[in-house]
């Protein structure tokens, strides 16, 4: 038997009783018969309306979790009958991007053709990581984007928080560029940039959008420009891809081809934060190693960096967090052994909330920000 059922059996068997202590009381007023009452009269009368209330408030009860369920099953149905429309949207979303691409891949190889290369491609130089994604599965990596980690539009109002830091500057460079929000909010914003990714897919959908951006390794680009040539660096969403010696490796080479002065940006996911280590960070099959924020910070200084900060993004919203308990004043100024006794469960408890929410429940993202010396 499902609960529904349960709770229907429930609903009716206390219909049944109220029905009889109903009926039980009209019985009792029904034998006064006109003559003058008397003090068992008024007994038997208090005890048969009590106990129709009390079938009253059972009957009502039932009757109330009986259609609070019933409303939770219509919401699991719905939700069973929507999920074949959400496996839809994505194998649409992917086929599209694989259309995309192949459509691509159709124009650059007809005569016609005379899109010229972009100035940034470069050869993949040396020490590349290993591709984390097949080259034939790329437009698969690109949906993923899509779906989880937001609509272009939407990341390119997040990220609009770096701006301040490259107003003026030129030459920045956006490692791990992906669809190329950064670019765009950085195109707007009058500054001169231009991006790399080692996602053919990521490349195209930037051009696309008429970015400077082109296919390379990360580090071997980076080995290729001059010293000092670089008005900043910014990497959103990159580090946590890379192996470790491969990102000790590009903060040093990064340290060296930036101008004096010149800022460094490298944001990820903070795994510091329970959450977005559960969601956001095991989700993508990608991620190769967490990143701590102090350790992101030591990295950097340790690297010859200035003035290095970590500022936090992203913060888990308010109604996903452990709620505390608000007592009245009257029971927290009470002197009675049982106020007392609440106004302790509720601080200890509220402590606790206070210690898992900083734990569990604080900011998603996390950006390292340092100067070059």
């Amino acid at each position: 038997m499902d609960e529904l059922e349960r709770l229907d059996r429930e609903r009716r068997d206390a219909d049944r009783r109220y029905n009889d202590a109903l009926t039980a009381l009209d019985r009792v007023v029904v034998g006064f018969n006109g003559r003058p009452l008397e003090r068992a009269d008024f007994d038997r009368t208090a005890t048969a309306l009590l106990q129709c209330l009390q079938q009253i408030t059972a009957f009502v009860d039932s009757k109330d979790r009986h259609l609070d369920e019933g409303v939770r099953e219509g919401l699991r149905t719905l939700a069973q009958r929507l999920e074949p429309i959400a496996e839809l949207r994505t194998q649409v979303a992917v086929l599209n991007r694989a259309l995309r691409g192949m459509t691509r891949d159709v124009t650059a190889q007809s005569p016609a053709s005379n899109q010229p290369p972009s100035p940034l491609e470069r050869p993949a130089g040396v020490d590349a990581p290993h591709a984390a994604v097949d080259p034939a599965d790329e437009y698969k990596y690109v949906g993923f984007e899509d779906e989880f980690r937001g609509s272009a539009d939407a990341i390119e109002a997040r990220v609009r928080v770096y701006l301040p830091i490259f107003e003026g500057r030129s030459d920045v460079l956006d490692l791990g560029c992906g669809r190329g929000e950064l670019l765009s909010a950085l195109r707007t914003a009058g500054v001169p940039a231009r991006g790399i990714d080692t996602n053919t897919e990521m490349v195209a959908v930037a051009r696309d959008r008429a970015l400077d951006v082109a296919r390379a390794d990360a580090l071997g680009y980076l080995q290729s420009l001059p010293d000092a040539s670089l008005g900043g660096i910014v990497a959103t969403q990159v580090i946590e891809h890379l192996e470790p010696a491969y990102l000790l490796r590009l903060i040093d080479v990064a340290g060296r081809k930036l101008r004096p002065g010149a800022p460094i940006v490298l944001e990820t996911i903070n795994p510091a934060c329970w959450l977005a280590f559960f969601s956001s960070y095991i989700r993508d099959l990608t991620h190769v190693r967490p990143i701590h924020p102090d350790t992101l910070q030591y990295l950097l200084r340790a690297s010859g960096f200035e003035q290095v900060e970590i500022r936090y993004s992203a913060p888990v919203p308010e109604h996903m967090k452990m709620s505390t308990i608000d007592l009245s004043a009257e029971v927290l100024a009470a002197s009675d052994a049982t106020s007392q006794s609440l106004a302790r469960i509720a601080h200890t408890l509220n402590a606790n909330a206070v210690i898992l929410n900083n734990l569990m429940f604080s900011h998603l993202d996390y950006a390292a920000i340092g100067y070059r010396i």
